[in-house]
């Protein structure tokens, strides 16, 4: 099965500090517009969308912030233009990062982008340097705090949701499923009584690179300095990052 990078988990527990202090709100809310701008304004029938406004709601989003987005991705060609793209390149110790953006001036993101690696010891490479070292699936997070069953009895049941495994961290359960069962196992998840932590398709690393001490301080304040951008939806890594204390 994919490598596990431990910057998934970090990352999560950063998104809820983000979201405490409202720094998530500009980026929930690009997701949403996008979402409506492919998929109309109807959750039932716009998969990305229900996952936007699950995401929302999990940061507290304010409810009249949620519809104002709709309506924004609702408005049409004078509404809100945003360019969907990613950048490829490389960290510290050689690891590979990829980033997902949503931006309305392409030239200044990429521009900051460049900046951001160059400053942290990494270098933006060329499309394909090193999408080849992910594979794209299904992530569903599971909160280990608030899911009484076991190890196995997780594994039990994300199999018979049709997830292809099941991956343990130390706070949680992380189920991969191929990207077009991801709807369907998350229902059958939810049916089951399992709280959903997050949804999404996410870019899974094939195998991992180790990084330790300096190295890995210097990989952490890379992503850290990307995720903080504001046209940086998501950030990717085969870095296999210490947890704190480790």
């Amino acid at each position: 099965m994919a490598g596990h990078s431990k910057w998934n988990n970090i990352k999560h527990r950063k998104a809820k500090a983000d979201a405490q202090k409202g720094k998530m709100f500009a980026k929930v809310a690009k997701e949403i517009i996008v979402a409506v701008k492919h998929g109309g304004g109807d959750p039932e029938s716009n998969f990305a969308l229900r996952m936007a406004l699950e995401k929302a709601r999990s940061y507290n989003f304010p409810n009249e912030n949620i519809q104002r987005a709709i309506q924004r991705g609702l408005g049409g060609a004078d509404s809100d233009n945003y360019d969907e793209f990613s950048y490829e390149g490389f960290g510290p110790g050689g690891v590979a990062i990829m980033v997902d953006l949503l931006s309305d001036n392409r030239n200044r993101t990429a521009s900051d982008i460049r900046h951001i690696f160059s400053k942290h010891g990494g270098n933006l490479g060329e499309n394909g340097c090193v999408s080849y070292l992910f594979d794209k699936k299904g992530l569903i997070v599971v909160d280990r705090e608030q899911e009484p069953r076991s190890e196995d009895e997780m594994m039990l049941l994300a199999l018979e949701a049709g997830a292809e495994d099941l991956q343990v961290e130390e706070d949680s359960f992380e189920i991969i499923t191929d990207p077009a069962q991801l709807e369907s196992v998350r229902g059958f998840l939810v049916e089951q009584g399992i709280a959903i932590s997050s949804a999404e398709i996410s870019m899974i690393p094939q195998t991992t690179v180790s990084v330790e001490g300096e190295v890995a301080e210097k990989v952490l304040k890379l992503l850290d300095a990307l995720e903080d951008h504001d046209d940086v939806q998501n950030v990717y890594t085969n870095a296999d990052l210490p947890e704190a204390g480790e």
